[in-house]
């Protein structure tokens, strides 16, 4: 039988060959792992909104009475002479007694003063009373805002305030349009998509924005968010900022 001779592969040339193998595999990964993490930052960052009408359902007004005199008593005194002559009035406007909320009232001098503007005495006092009412019929109250006024004609001294017109189911819309917001901020990612020929993916992040209650037809907005209470109709506004995948 005749002898083969076995060649062996020298030691260096074995560990080159392995050498090699690892870095073509190592290669090779890094390659599909940096195509992976390169796809998955690929990302779209769009913006959605949604605007919804509101009408107020409740509405307050405030507003004061002042008594004068030229003492502390006298002028308390024309202050409680004014107060039934106030809720006549309201009465003959459909508000009951019960629905006017009286704060406790208070009272400041009025002094006189010379040309130097110094000091000199007191002329008289003042007795201010602070009232409000609240009322569901937010009409009702922009109505008597209106007409209130004309009470000094009875010897009734108002001081009134602007009427504040609130929205109370909030809670419950807030999730709502926040929603709508989203699904516009998809939608226009889905749109721009397309136009390139890619597809969307997962949704990466989304930032809710601050909600904005502002007039009917209002472009106010404030980085801190509105919530208007001058006006009966109103829009609430969401804005959502939102990140994709691109696919």
């Amino acid at each position: 039988m005749e002898n083969q001779q076995i060649r062996r592969v020298p030691p260096l040339v074995k560990a080159y060959f392995i050498l090699s193998v690892a870095i073509v595999l190592a290669t090779i990964i890094f390659s599909m792992t940096w195509r992976s993490n390169n796809k998955a930052n690929q990302t779209i960052e769009v913006t959605g909104s949604a605007r919804k009408s509101i009408t107020a359902d409740f509405a307050i007004l405030r507003g004061s009475i002042i008594g004068y005199g030229t003492t502390q008593k006298g002028a308390f005194t024309e202050l409680e002479n004014q107060k039934p002559l106030l809720l006549k009035y309201l009465a003959e406007k459909g508000f009951t007694a019960d629905q006017v909320k009286f704060s406790p009232a208070f009272s400041y001098a009025q002094y006189e003063y010379n040309n130097n503007g110094q000091q000199t005495g007191i002329r008289g006092y003042n007795y201010n009373q602070t009232f409000s009412i609240e009322h569901n019929d937010v009409q009702r109250i922009s109505d008597l805002s209106l007409a209130i006024a004309s009470i000094v004609e009875q010897g009734v001294y108002l001081e009134m305030q602007t009427p504040q017109f609130m929205y109370t189911k909030l809670a419950d819309l807030k999730i709502e349009i926040q929603g709508e917001a989203a699904k516009d901020a998809m939608v226009r990612a889905e749109k721009i998509m397309q136009a390139t020929g890619r597809s969307l993916g997962g949704l990466h992040r989304a930032d809710m924005g601050v909600l904005q209650i502002i007039p009917k037809n209002s472009a106010d907005v404030s980085d801190y968010g509105m919530n208007d209470v001058s006006s009966i109709d109103k829009e609430i506004v969401a804005v959502v900022h939102a990140s994709f995948e691109i696919d």
